[in-house]
């Protein structure tokens, strides 16, 4: 048997790959071993060029900057899932209103302390933060999660009153209860890609992987993590 792909992705897709790769080699293709950690973290060790990496999955964006530099192959970059940025609380704690943009708003500034990723989702809410003119205000409630710590798990443990984070992140975390996702008017949306790694002896099957996980045949998984096909 011919060794197992290996691969590296951000903690937001680590479950939904791991039921896409046993799909895979259920149907006879290559076993796949996929390192997941926090998405900067990723990015950086494939822009080190140093790991004999053949396939990387992160948000869109962060592929195409890996491209650009060479460190992904040209070309290979496949959409696979649309994951959206969900609100939780501790559970037994009162759902804060998230149906309109004002009512978000208004939660984040009642708020005792905040939590978010640093990962897509996190940027994103500063931003939003700022757009707000209350970034300034709550800093000092912001509690924001080191790379590879779940929000979710800040959530449960009481760290954070108000959590943010994919939603894929947030579904399977015991002791938190998940409000719902952001409004249309706000909604953080990440898609997240799959691309070959330079230097790759095995671009072929990676291909072809993707090509699986981008087919109608891997929706299903994709929703029962929470996420869209891209």
């Amino acid at each position: 048997m011919s060794a197992a792909l290996k691969g590296i992705s951000s903690m937001a897709t680590r479950q939904v790959l791991a039921d896409l790769a046993a799909d895979w080699l259920a149907r006879g293709g290559e076993a796949v071993a996929i390192e997941s950690v926090g998405g900067v973290d990723a990015a950086q060790r494939v822009q080190a060029g140093q790991e004999a990496l053949d396939v990387v999955f992160l948000a869109s964006n962060a592929i195409d900057k890996l491209q650009a530099a060479g460190r992904v192959v040209a070309g290979s970059k496949v959409n696979l899932v649309l994951s959206s940025t969900a609100v939780a609380v501790p559970a037994g704690a009162a759902a804060p209103d998230i149906r309109s943009e004002d009512a978000v708003r208004a939660a984040v500034l009642a708020a005792p302390s905040i939590g978010y990723s640093t990962g897509p989702s996190g940027v994103a809410l500063q931003k939003l933060f700022e757009r707000w003119g209350i970034a300034e205000e709550i800093q000092p409630r912001i509690v924001q999660a080191k790379p590879g710590v779940p929000v979710g798990s800040m959530v449960a443990s009481g760290e954070v009153a108000l959590g943010f984070q994919q939603l894929s992140e947030l579904i399977h975390v015991q002791g938190i209860t998940i409000v719902g996702s952001l409004p249309e008017a706000i909604a953080i949306d990440t898609v997240f890609s799959g691309a070959v790694v330079a230097g790759s002896a095995h671009a072929d099957a990676v291909q072809r992987l993707l090509a699986f996980m981008a087919s109608p045949e891997a929706a299903a998984a994709k929703r029962r993590q929470g996420m869209e096909p891209a």
